[in-house]
């Protein structure tokens, strides 16, 4: 598994990591995916999957680099306080290594969420400060409300066939040295890749390295500078097949060919803001008729 410095800190994580979004199975997948190399597992006090990396993590905290999110109710210093206590208290640990404010809170002002966010580093319960989902405005906003600590991460969708950071978040994080950290690589649900190989190139390339698909794709996206990738999986299969991912490289023509070959997007502000203000039901909805409607049209909306 190969590592990348986060942020400028001098520490390395894991360019793969674990993501527990919508996890389901338990201890051991986990368990195999940190023996396999990848040492940095990401969750947030919204999953629900806090205590099962507590469970996963014990005996070996010392060797896991431990994500967690802070949701944007308790952006308030003092909720923001209480929440970060709680999710030590779940996690079984003293400390955070990164700790991100999960997505934006224009309500409540960054300057007070993140002086929060400072004094519990002073305090020594977080090693280090991310941010997630926000924008390039957003996240220089961020730096400059920092005193103390810079912001080291921003936790964003990144994948081959979504390409939305690449028009300026991406190279402004790589001129500043702040990593990208790519939820969803596989696209929640690899299907959607597959939808947009119309000429089957993740097959071939697969033939060629010895990989899979699935590999491929992983590989892709941690070869970009600055960008380590936390998938999901819920099986001991797919968390090594994920691990798979790392260790090797694809060749510069191999990266050109995908490119330029698979369909990708980038979404609009306004389609970002919808999506993430749609109610989670409508969601689950969209996503079902989108199984059931036609590869072309699965390719303009995912």
């Amino acid at each position: 598994m190969f590592g990348k410095e986060l942020g400028s800190s001098g520490v390395q994580i894991p360019e793969i990591g674990i993501g527990t979004w919508d996890y389901h199975a338990g201890p051991e997948p986990l368990r195999k995916g940190l023996d396999a190399g990848a040492l940095f597992i990401d969750t947030a006090e919204s999953y629900g999957t806090e205590p099962v990396v507590a469970e996963v993590i014990a005996g070996r905290r010392e060797r896991v680099f431990l994500a967690t999110k802070v949701s944007p109710d308790n952006f308030r210093r003092a909720d923001l306080h209480r929440a970060a206590d709680a999710s030590l208290q779940r996690l079984r640990t003293e400390h955070i290594d990164l700790y991100q404010l999960h997505r934006p809170n224009d309500a409540i002002p960054l300057e007070e969420t993140l002086g929060a966010m400072e004094e519990l580093v002073d305090a020594g319960k977080v090693r280090f400060i991310g941010v997630s989902n926000f924008s390039l405005a957003q996240l220089q906003h961020a730096q400059r409300a920092m005193r103390r600590h810079p912001i080291v991460s921003n936790q964003v969708r990144y994948s081959l066939i979504d390409r939305t950071i690449q028009d300026d978040l991406l190279p402004f994080c790589q001129a500043n040295h702040v990593t990208v950290i790519a939820y969803s690589p596989l696209a929640r649900g690899f299907r959607h890749i597959l939808d947009c190989d119309e000429g089957g190139v993740l097959r071939r390339l697969a033939g060629l390295t010895g990989r899979t698909p699935v590999q491929i794709a992983l590989n892709w996206c941690v070869c970009q500078s600055g960008v380590v990738a936390i998938p999901k999986g819920n099986s001991e299969a797919h968390v090594l097949e994920n691990c798979g991912g790392s260790g090797w490289r694809l060749r510069p023509e191999q990266i050109l060919e995908l490119n330029q070959a698979i369909v990708f997007r980038r979404r609009s502000g306004l389609e970002s803001f919808l999506r993430r203000h749609m109610p989670p039901g409508s969601k689950a909805v969209l996503q079902r008729l989108l199984r059931l409607a036609p590869r072309a049209l699965r390719r303009k909306v995912y």
